[in-house]
């Protein structure tokens, strides 16, 4: 199957989430569509947990629709939760019982999940080996695998996530991150809630970054950091010159200390003598050939998009992400 379509399959339409008298969520707004891993950020008090919880209608909104597949969560909750997999806090087995034990216990409380499933979901989460050994030999790579099995059982059409990667180390995150690639791939929408940024620029093809209750931007994760980027690295010769030159250009602004606004790894790449200016895209070029008319050799030009890390800061204002 080709994993990304336009189908949408969780659609949340102006939600909103009152506690008392204070309001929690104020407006959001997003969707998943089918084969598509959707990542979903927040500072603090972002409100991203309560945003989750209405997804699988452990609490409900004030206003505002979510739907799965359709259905109305808080309106035909059955046939809504029937289409949806979740993990919302650490999963929770039995470490006595084997990982097969545990997915046939949660197997007998839902209907039409047989052998055959278990079998199948086993395999899909590449845990053969060691599926008929006790959950308390498992590590947290795997504990974390069987509760996606338990979650894929009823075979849903959404996966929500919270925090898969959390407390794995770097290879077990590679193998995660691949797996759920994996599912999408295969035509599951993936919901993704994550603090680690990185991994959210590695794992997901769309974002919504949420502060204060409120969605700051929904998009695909290249074109938030694409359409945010004014930064451009200049290697010129002679480098004196050109950097005079730069300085006279009013849609250009010199970066004095470049080592505050780009990462180590960009800044360990960069020619001694390199320029940084803040431009708009547009006026590149035309920087070039004033350049290149002053008699100034253009080596390199490099426009630096910044991490998603970077953008979730700009965003909002350098709040502690959670």
């Amino acid at each position: 199957m080709n994993g990304k379509s336009s189908e949408v399959i969780l659609s949340v339409e102006h939600v909103k989430k009152k506690i008392g008298r204070k309001w929690i969520i104020h407006d959001v707004t997003f969707d998943v569509r089918a084969g598509e891993i959707f990542g979903f950020l927040g500072p603090n008090g972002a409100g991203k947990t309560t945003t989750i919880r209405m997804l699988v209608n452990l609490i409900k909104p004030t206003s505002g629709v979510i739907k799965v597949s359709g259905y109305d969560v808080n309106r035909q909750q059955e046939q809504a939760l029937r289409y949806v997999g979740s993990i919302v806090e650490n999963p929770e087995m039995y470490s006595f019982l084997t990982g097969w034990e545990n997915l046939e216990h949660f197997a007998r409380m839902q209907k039409g999940v047989d052998q055959a499933r278990i079998t199948e979901v086993v395999d899909l989460v590449g845990m053969n080996r060691r599926i008929h050994d006790k959950v308390s030999t498992y590590s947290l790579g795997m504990r974390q695998r069987l509760g996606i099995a338990q979650a894929l059982l009823g075979r849903p059409k959404l996966l929500i996530l919270d925090e898969p990667t959390n407390g794995l180390d770097p290879k077990g995150i590679k193998e995660m991150r691949q797996f759920i690639q994996r599912l999408a791939a295969e035509g599951l929408a993936v919901f993704v809630s994550s603090h680690l940024l990185s991994e959210i620029q590695l794992l997901c093809d769309r974002v919504a970054i949420i502060s204060s209750g409120r969605i700051l931007a929904v998009g695909e994760v290249e074109e938030l950091i694409s359409g945010s980027s004014d930064l451009v690295i200049w290697d010129l010769q002679p480098a004196a010159k050109g950097k005079q030159i730069l300085e006279q250009l009013e849609a250009c602004q010199v970066v004095e200390h470049p080592e505050e606004e780009l990462d180590d790894g960009i800044l360990a790449g960069m020619s001694p003598d390199a320029i940084v200016t803040r431009m708009q895209e547009h006026a590149t070029s035309r920087t070039v050939e004033r350049l290149v008319r002053e008699g100034i050799e253009v080596r390199a030009v490099h426009r630096i998009n910044p991490t998603l890390e970077q953008l979730f800061l700009q965003m909002t204002e350098g709040e502690n992400i959670e």
